[in-house]
């Protein structure tokens, strides 16, 4: 069965699986599609392998239609990428995501959540605040050296707050999730 972005929102549903090497085809498609210089299958394949990362797959039914990965360090969690089909775009497949990525984080005792984003893209950026990520600064010419990237933080997610604030956003989240993580 292949999705159908069109799908009514409540009426759709989400499975959020660590991605295998089975999933890499769908990212590198998915990869080519949204970043100027995508990562090489090589580079999944290393990001997967590697037990200080957290890299997860959203399927709506068979279709790989986003993908995001954390690596940790210290405290730290840090989003690597959060990246979804242009077509599943306003699906909330990214809120999806990064909800699946900061409960991983706080399940596993982190305190912080950091990522980069480009200054253009603000959709990006208005969903990382509902996180309570905030900018901290900027890294001049972080992306393919032309575009600054914002360097956001959320501290202390480790804290009962957090919690409250992810079960917020899972609640306003139309359709269903179904979180397959073992």
């Amino acid at each position: 069965m292949s999705a159908q972005p069109d799908t009514d929102a409540a009426e759709l549903h989400v499975r959020i699986q660590r991605m295998r090497r089975r999933h890499l085809r769908s990212v590198l498609k998915i990869e080519r599609q949204v970043y100027p210089r995508p990562w090489t299958i090589g580079v999944f394949t290393s990001e997967i392998s590697n037990p200080e990362r957290c890299y997860v797959v959203a399927k709506v039914g068979s279709t790989v239609v986003g993908y995001g990965g954390m690596l940790f360090s210290a405290d730290d969690g840090h989003v690597a990428n959060v990246a979804v089909d242009p077509r599943w775009h306003r699906h909330q497949i990214g809120s999806r995501l990064l909800l699946t990525l900061a409960r991983f984080a706080r399940e596993h005792g982190y305190k912080n959540l950091t990522l980069e984003v480009r200054v253009s893209n603000v959709g990006a950026q208005a969903m990382y605040r509902r996180f309570g990520l905030a900018p901290a600064g900027v890294r001049p010419r972080y992306y393919e050296n032309t575009e600054d990237a914002i360097v956001m933080w959320a501290n202390d997610i480790d804290q009962p707050a957090y919690a409250e604030r992810l079960l917020a956003i899972a609640a306003d989240i139309a359709g269903t999730t179904e979180w397959v993580l073992g």
